[in-house]
Formats: C-alpha cells, sequence, structure tokens
C-alpha cells in the first residue's frame, strides 16, 4: 500500500464540470450522464438504478463481502410553487437552504416542453428607493421571495403562455471561481467537490494499476438533499462504506480547511467506532493532514443506508466548506487530502476478517482497546 499521486488538474476540471451541470434533486438526469462519461473515461465499468443512481466497481481480488465509497451528485435548488399576478413565480425550496442565500440568485426555470427562462431570486421589497428601510425590516423566508423572469412577462396569463408551471424545476447559478490561492468559490460544492474527489482517487488507483484486496463499489445518488440518497443503492455484499461529503468550517467546529476531516457524530449518531478509526490511523500513517469533527445538524448518505436496514460499518469523510448551503468556499489541498486518503483506503484490507459473514459467533467478535474502571465499592 503506498500514497498515490493525485492529479488534481483532473479534479478541478470534473469539478467544473459538474459544478456547470444543474441538478437539484428530481432533475438530474445530465449529472447522471457527465459522471458516465467520466467513468467510461477512466474505464470503469457501472450500472445504473431505475433512476439514475450510479454503482460503479473497482475490482479487487476477492469480490465479495467488499466495500462502497458514497456520494451524491444532486444539489440544492428550488421549484415553482405558485404563479403570481404581477409575472413573477414565487418558490419552495428543494433541499434544505435558508431564503437569505437565495436573496440575489440568478436561476434557470425549466418548463416542462425542454424550453428554459433566465431569471433573478428577489426579495419581494427589492427596491431602497421605493421601500426605505423596509427592505432591511423584511423577514428573509421563502414566502417573502420571487423569481424576476427575463421575458416581457406581466400577469399570471403570461406566464402560462410562456408554458411556465406550477412544480417547474428551477436551478441556482453556482458561479464557480477558483483563485490563484487554491480557494474554490461556488454553490452547489456540497456534494460536488466530494464526487470529483472521489473521480480523482479512483483514477490514481487505475494510473498505478494498482491491485485492490477487495472490490470497491463508488455509489453516486440522486437524492441525498432531500435524504433519501443511499437507502436505494447499496448492493447486498457491502461490508463497510465510506460516504465522502462537506465538512463545516465556524467557531466550535474543528473541520479542517487544508485537510481531511473525519467525522466522528453526525445529528444520526456516532459512525461506527473501528472504520473512523482506521481512516485516521491511514492519514497518520501516510502524512495526510487531518482532523476529527462533531457535527450537529447533519446527516449523509450514510443516515440512509443504516435507516434502511443494512447492517454495515459506515464512516464519514469531509473535505472543508465554509458557508454551507449558502455561499460555499473549499480549498484544493482540503480535496487533495481527501481523494488521497480515498486512494489509500481502496487499497487497504477490510476492517476486520468476521465481516465477511453478516451472522457469527462471539469467538471472533471485536473487542475496543480500553480499560473499564470498576464501580464495585
Amino acid at each position: 500500500m503506498r500514497r498515490l499521486d493525485v492529479d488534481t488538474d483532473y479534479l478541478l476540471r470534473v469539478l467544473l464540470r459538474l459544478l456547470e451541470t444543474p441538478s437539484p434533486t428530481g432533475m438530474t438526469d445530465a449529472v447522471v450522464h457527465a459522471v458516465l462519461e467520466e467513468l467510461e473515461a477512466l474505464g470503469i465499468p457501472y450500472e445504473l438504478t431505475r433512476r439514475g443512481a450510479i454503482r460503479a466497481n473497482l475490482s479487487g481480488t476477492r469480490y465479495s463481502p467488499d466495500r462502497a465509497i458514497i456520494g451524491h451528485i444532486d444539489t440544492l435548488g428550488a421549484i415553482v410553487k405558485r404563479l403570481k399576478d404581477n409575472g413573477r413565480v414565487s418558490l419552495a425550496m428543494i433541499g434544505h437552504w435558508s431564503a437569505r442565500f437565495a436573496e440575489g440568485a440568478r436561476c434557470t426555470i425549466y418548463s416542462d416542453d425542454g424550453r428554459s427562462f433566465r431569471g433573478t431570486i428577489l426579495p419581494l421589497k427589492a427596491s431602497g428607493h421605493v421601500y426605505n428601510e423596509e427592505i432591511d425590516t423584511q423577514p428573509s423566508t421563502w414566502e417573502n421571495l420571487e423569481v424576476r423572469i427575463d421575458e416581457v412577462c406581466h400577469s399570471r396569463k403570461d406566464l402560462e403562455e410562456l408554458g411556465i408551471n406550477v412544480g417547474d424545476h428551477v436551478s441556482i447559478d453556482p458561479q464557480p471561481e477558483v483563485t490563484g490561492t487554491g480557494f474554490i468559490n461556488s454553490r452547489h460544492l456540497d456534494d460536488k467537490a466530494g464526487v470529483a474527489a472521489i473521480l480523482a482517487a479512483a483514477k490514481a488507483v487505475r494510473d498505478e494499476g494498482v491491485e485492490l484486496p477487495v472490490d470497491c463499489h463508488l455509489l453516486f445518488t440522486i437524492s441525498e438533499e432531500v435524504g433519501v440518497g443511499a437507502s436505494h443503492i447499496l448492493h447486498g455484499d457491502v461490508a463497510e462504506m465510506v460516504s465522502v461529503d462537506n465538512g463545516t468550517i465556524a467557531p466550535g467546529q474543528n473541520t479542517s480547511e487544508y485537510g481531511a476531516t473525519i467525522s466522528m457524530q453526525d445529528m444520526s449518531g456516532p459512525f461506527d467506532w473501528y472504520l473512523t478509526r482506521k481512516l485516521i490511523e491511514l492519514c497518520k500513517s501516510f502524512g495526510i493532514e487531518h482532523t476529527r469533527d462533531v457535527f450537529r445538524y447533519y446527516r449523509s448518505d450514510a443516515a440512509s443506508a443504516l435507516e434502511a436496514g443494512n447492517d454495515i460499518r459506515t464512516a464519514l469523510l469531509c473535505f472543508a466548506v465554509d458557508g454551507s448551503h449558502g455561499w460555499e468556499r473549499t480549498h484544493v489541498k482540503s480535496l487533495r487530502a481527501v481523494a488521497s486518503l480515498l486512494a489509500l483506503y481502496m487499497q487497504s484490507d477490510p476492517a476486520f476478517k468476521r465481516d465477511r459473514k453478516p451472522i457469527g459467533p462471539k469467538g471472533d467478535f471485536p473487542k475496543q482497546q480500553m480499560q473499564y474502571d470498576s464501580c464495585s465499592e
């Protein structure tokens, strides 16, 4: 096992391609095709579920039980909630994000007949010349937002004649920018940056011709932002799974802005004791900058996998994101650290030989290494 070179240029190219492909939950076909084309270019076989979740496979010396690495390609967005008499539309959010980060966003509305319409999401009171201080005192809620559409459109009838309907999807412009200092600013880094890191790790393994000890499935889900995610994509022979998603940079958090972060717990509970510590030990052994963190208002594909009844070990590996679900920023060093750790994880042996069987005896069940103080007098 060795630390592999990660092709940073490839990682950034794939990331920008994914960011520029709109994919709010429920409208993910285009980004599915983009990921499939990247897998084909790498020579990695795959299969699709009915709705487009992707199961790719890097073959190992043993095919079952095996492991999975998972990321999601759906993003936050919005949907048309109401056609308004003033020729604008009100919105409902897709996923969970604050209306304050929707204000001022450029967006695209997609109609049933394949046409699209550009617009801007604005608060109902948008002009200081008209409303003075009221623009600052109105609540920041989705009910106080509307889309100003860049069409000759001044009534509900105009909207209907354009072909805009309740339920039309709305994508939010990502506005990506990569700075000379390595920072990447964009919406939807969650989780397209994670997907780019997964693909970069897979490319490193393919380029180096590394032999893996077990099959490693690369899973890409299409409904994580609405809580479904991995519930419908896992292979029955997966024994352990690493979810890749964003870590949160904020006061009181411990996420590494320039390295990898291993989450010990999110709102669904602690992650697997052994698998998380295995990732930590790989970081220590191979010099990957890393931290550990605990997230309070957070869940990932790992939660939906367990809630669907899968008896698997799960861990959450994070790249850094400042301003998550808003104006997001990460750094290329963090993405590279995550990709390097994933490539090492693919080369490592499974956490336990015992995990080859879903049910086993007491004799080979592991014991957490710690000393317990006696409570007796």
